[in-house]
């Protein structure tokens, strides 16, 4: 397939890029920016929030929307300022007609739960962040509907690997690792949470994205709920650092659940299905 990724420079876009061109599908990596996409790819920079957008970008069959400004920053303006800019993005591009539209979602849309989350599971967002992307995500879906095009709404959970480049405890561990620093003030570490690698996440992103018998919200993830403290422990033992939290210096967030995971049986039936037909 003819795959746009937008967003292809960010913590998570590269690596879906990657894992398309893997599965030997047509990459197009759309981006303010080049900063670290593979070079087997073509690249464009772009506004993708202009008319005509589908046509732009090639008429490609697929399209994965990854572009979000200040992700990592829950409480920032910009995810309301954004969020019709994006509903006529995802708008554009179904009317145009691409076949495969996945959009990036988030853990984040669920607000304070405790347990499993599936795709029937009640949103209740309590971050900016959380409340457009639910917005965006209940617009996509009625957008999709009687229409030729198959959406996919990927639900992220938490991510780690390639610390360097995310902004993840991880990252701020090996940042203050490397400045000599002993220990990091923390939170409790109790809670527990849904833990996947980003080069797996971006597995499951792209083996979702191109394919259409399994569509609506999607749990990219793993599956299993992990304390916040024994990752934590992991990650410091697996990277030799010297350095130690100091657990309970900084409450919860009030939307941090004590544990909550995603259901992974849509994404396993999507991935088994991929490796059977390698």
């Amino acid at each position: 397939m003819k795959v746009v990724v937008t967003g292809a420079s960010g913590y998570i876009g590269r690596h879906v890029v990657d894992a398309l061109i893997k599965m030997h599908h047509e990459v197009i990596a759309v981006d303010m920016i080049n900063k670290g996409i593979n070079t087997d790819a073509t690249f464009l920079s772009l506004d993708i929030f202009s008319d005509d957008i589908y046509n732009k970008l090639g008429r490609p069959d697929a399209c994965i929307h990854m572009a979000w400004k200040d992700g990592f920053n829950h409480a920032s303006d910009a995810h309301m300022s954004m969020l019709s800019k994006h509903y006529a993005f995802i708008k554009n591009m179904i009317d145009g007609g691409v076949k495969y539209l996945s959009v990036m979602g988030t853990m984040h849309e669920i607000g304070y739960y405790e347990g499993c989350v599936d795709e029937n599971t009640p949103t209740n967002p309590l971050s900016m962040y959380g409340i457009a992307k639910n917005a965006l995500r209940e617009a996509s879906l009625l957008l999709a509907e009687k229409t030729n095009t198959s959406l996919m709404w990927l639900r992220a959970y938490y991510i780690l690997g390639d610390d360097s480049n995310n902004n993840s405890i991880f990252s701020k561990i090996t940042q203050m690792e490397h400045e000599g620093k002993a220990s990091f003030p923390f939170v409790s570490g109790k809670n527990k949470y849904d833990f996947i690698n980003v080069d797996e996440l971006a597995k499951q992103i792209a083996t979702a994205s191109t394919q259409s018998e399994i569509t609506g919200i999607i749990n990219c993830c793993s599956g299993k709920p992990v304390s916040l403290a024994d990752k934590v422990n992991e990650f410091i033992e697996k990277n030799h650092y010297s350095i130690r939290p100091d657990y309970g210096k900084f409450p919860e967030r009030p939307y941090d659940s004590p544990a909550i995971w995603g259901d992974n049986t849509k994404i396993n039936l999507i991935m088994e299905k991929h490796n059977d037909t390698k």
